[in-house]
């Protein structure tokens, strides 16, 4: 700017200089004379030349003056832009701050919104929560599922109370439960008439205690009913001393998977629906107490531990009651020779006095393993026995004689159709276990030497259940139990299924005139005719059956069922002489079973 100026000034200097030049150059006109006027002096040029620096001197001091007010706006400007955009970037920071405070204002509001609605969400959930709370208190107390007592729970499922009938077309003399040895053969007198029964007796009263530890689950659980007999009660299946215990037992389950169990139980044999515990036992769904022929149970004093392996595997092992059933088949000792296997029981050691009680040597042994792989509940297991008994013979010291029995079972039972079909099959294989068969045939059999001899027999039973509705479950049972004849000595034919034993009555209805049983009162005979001795060679039923559940609720459970049943019972051949040609015998009885029960909740 400086440098600007002072090229015009230093043209306007030089253009005054030439002024100058050309006026000195160019003489002046000449001067008109005027008489009176006096002329005035002409300045020099010297004095032109200042007046004319003084004059440029003003202006370019003007000039400069100019320019530096030019500088000063010209900072003033610059200061002025710079502070403007000093203040837009500020307002630039302000306006990008108050975008984000907007936009975390926006997000807060937003979360804030959530919170509240999670926190109404919450409200509702807790005043749910309390509701259902106050109610399940309310229900606690005015009608308990279960009672607590120090932190103990107890409870009474299981407890139910029936009424029953049974019809039979040949009658046993038996109450709701049925004798299936004493099916009575077709020409028994009692065969020829039916028989008609009610009964309350099966009603049945159960308790169970829970108790949960950090690391184990103690329980204990106590079921009866009234059908026992202080007369018949003994250790051959079911310990039916009176009033009835059916089961009395404590469990320990640890949290390791490892079970505990001691008393009175189902044995380990019988089939359960989850891995090994006690109170999960699979029972066929009859009316009938005795269940029916083929299964495999007895429910005694036992000791079980059982281990969970891993994923739908279990191993178990339990010491079970011992008991052998009589002798059975065609005994024949050699002279000289007797043998002790028992005795009635004593008043002091509180068994039945009409009773025959083994001596046993060791409980029964029973191993298991249970597979659910998925699909299914599979179970193997053995049982090992033990048979005892003391033989006195002439000439020969007295002597012990123990003999081994031993089993091997299994079972299957699986769900199709949407768990609208059940099937399954079960089946025990051995010597020596007759007793754990739902007949109870024969355990065992005597050598004319005095020496015990297992019976080879099998059980089998075969189940299919239909659920169509909730209400109702339909159920079908095939099964039955065989003792395998075996003769132990072809000149005295002893042994079990004699063949040349007396059947020659078998088809033949008593005489007339015939004493019967007490004395000639008119009772009958039993289940088989006169001269008609041979074993038992099977039972076989089959049955079917429902139950409707009229209302099953919080209030307990409301059924009715039910059952037919088909017998057939079969003896082992004899010599039947012309009366009986074949030397056979065959029973058979049909069963119709009703019950009304209420469960408690």
């Amino acid at each position: 700017m400086n440098f600007t100026l002072r090229k015009a000034a230093a043209a306007i200097l030089a253009a005054s200089f030439v002024g100058i030049y050309a006026n000195a150059a160019e003489p002046p006109a000449p001067a008109k004379k005027h008489a009176a006027a006096k002329k005035p002096a002409t300045p020099t040029v010297e004095e032109q030349i200042e007046a004319l620096r003084k004059e440029f001197q003003g202006q370019i001091d003007g000039l400069k003056g100019d320019l530096a007010a030019k500088d000063t706006q010209l900072q003033q400007a610059k200061q002025a832009a710079a502070d403007a955009q000093a203040a837009a970037q500020k307002a630039e920071a302000d306006a990008t701050a108050q975008q984000q405070a907007t936009t975390d204002n926006a997000a807060a509001v937003n979360a804030l919104q959530g919170t509240v609605t999670d926190l109404k969400a919450n409200a509702v959930s807790i005043a749910a929560t309390i509701s259902d709370e106050n109610q399940a208190i309310k229900k606690a107390i005015s009608s308990p599922d279960a009672l607590h007592y120090k932190g103990i729970t107890i409870s009474p499922a299981g407890s139910f109370i029936e009424a029953a009938t049974v019809w039979r077309s040949a009658a046993t003399g038996g109450d709701i439960n049925t004798p299936f040895t004493g099916i009575p053969l077709e020409h028994a007198d009692n065969a020829k008439l039916s028989e008609f029964f009610g009964s309350g007796r099966q009603s049945r009263l159960a308790l169970k205690a829970v108790g949960k530890l950090d690391k184990v689950t103690l329980t204990g659980y106590y079921e009866l009913d009234w059908l026992g007999t202080g007369i018949t009660s003994n250790n051959n299946q079911s310990n039916s001393y009176v009033m009835r215990q059916r089961q009395l037992w404590a469990e320990a389950a640890f949290n390791s998977g490892f079970t505990l169990s001691a008393g009175q139980m189902w044995s380990l044999a019988t089939e359960t629906t989850k891995g090994t515990s006690n109170g999960t036992e699979i029972l066929p769904g009859t009316i009938d107490p005795q269940y029916t022929a083929g299964f495999v149970w007895t429910r005694q004093y036992g000791f079980r531990v059982s281990q969970k392996l891993g994923k739908g595997l279990w191993l178990a092992a339990s010491a079970e009651n011992a008991e052998t059933l009589n002798p059975a088949g065609t005994i024949a000792l050699s002279t000289g020779t007797t043998i002790l296997l028992g005795s009635g029981g004593t008043g002091g050691g509180l068994y039945n006095s009409t009773a025959n009680y083994s001596f046993n040597y060791a409980p029964d042994f029973v191993f298991k393993v249970v597979a659910e792989p998925g699909w299914g509940h599979w179970e193997v297991f053995g049982i090992q026995r033990t048979f005892r008994d003391r033989i006195y013979a002439t000439g020969v010291s007295p002597r012990n004689d123990t003999e081994i029995g031993a089993g091997i079972g299994g079972s299957m039972r699986g769900m199709l159709f949407a768990k609208k079909l059940t099937v399954g099959v079960k089946g025990l294989w051995g010597q020596g276990m007759g007793r754990y068969g739902d007949s109870t045939i024969a355990d065992v059999t005597i050598k004319p030497n005095g020496m015990i001899e297992p019976l080879h027999g099998f059980s089998a039973l075969s189940t299919v259940e239909l659920n169509p509705t909730p209400r109702l479950s339909v159920y079908m049972n095939y099964g039955g139990d065989y003792i395998n004849r075996l003769i132990l000595s072809t000149t005295a034919n002893v042994g079990y299924g004699n063949p040349l034993a007396n059947m020659s009555g078998c088809n033949t209805e008593v005489a007339a005139g015939t004493t019967y049983s007490n004395s000639g009162t008119g009772f009958g005979n039993g289940s088989n005719p006169a001269n008609c001795g041979g074993n038992n060679k099977d039972v076989q039923e089959a049955s079917f059956g429902y139950w409707y559940n009229f209302y099953n609720g919080p209030k307990g459970r409301f059924r009715q069922g039910i059952q037919y049943s088909h017998f057939v019972r079969n003896l082992w051949s004899g010599a039947g002489g012309t009366t009986n040609p074949g030397g056979g015998a065959q029973g058979t009885d049909d069963i119709i079973e009703t019950s009304l029960r209420y469960y408690l909740p």
